[in-house]
């Protein structure tokens, strides 16, 4: 098995546990406020996402299926995204009129942890998940660990800014 072979598996098996996670959360849970059509973190986004070479391998592929309009659009949207000096950021990647993904299948760990995931004494959510956190109303979730998943990722190689990865070209040209 190829060093690229092994990353991809690795993150197979994080985002099998992180979907574990989530669909446990989901199946306590009917009423989670994360699902399709509230993109408020999508839209607010703090950073631009930092990814590996295997979520990058993904998100590039699944780039490559969508249309070629499309790509012009999230290529123009990356390239503003590059140029942004300060948040909140938007992801490229957002039907901003479905509040959906255009990649929803490759999005990265981050993108499916978010709202599900703790680190440390610290939520990895939205204003409307700590309200409903500071209402005491989540107080039975078994919230996943953000610092085991980031300890996980760290195994998979250093990242790169979804920016910086567009900026680099194809997969035929990214070397770590």
């Amino acid at each position: 098995m190829t060093h690229e072979q092994q990353g991809s598996s690795r993150l197979d098996q994080i985002l099998l546990d992180v979907e574990q996670r989530v669909d446990s959360i989901l199946t306590q849970r009917s009423d989670w406020l994360c699902r399709k059509g509230c993109d408020g973190c999508c839209r607010r986004l703090a950073e631009p996402p930092q990814l590996t070479l295997p979520e990058w391998e993904r998100i590039w592929h699944a780039f490559l299926e969508l249309s070629e309009p499309l790509q012009r659009t999230i290529r123009a949207r990356v390239e503003t995204l590059r140029t942004q000096t300060h948040g909140p950021f938007s992801c490229p990647f957002l039907q901003h009129h479905e509040g959906a993904c255009m990649i929803y299948a490759a999005r990265p760990v981050a993108c499916r942890t978010y709202g599900f995931y703790r680190s440390r004494d610290q939520g990895l959510y939205c204003k409307d998940i700590q309200r409903e956190v500071d209402h005491r109303a989540l107080d039975d979730v078994v919230w996943g660990n953000q610092d085991v998943v980031d300890l996980r990722l760290k195994g998979l190689g250093s990242t790169r800014s979804l920016p910086q990865w567009f900026r680099d070209g194809s997969m035929d040209s990214v070397t770590l």
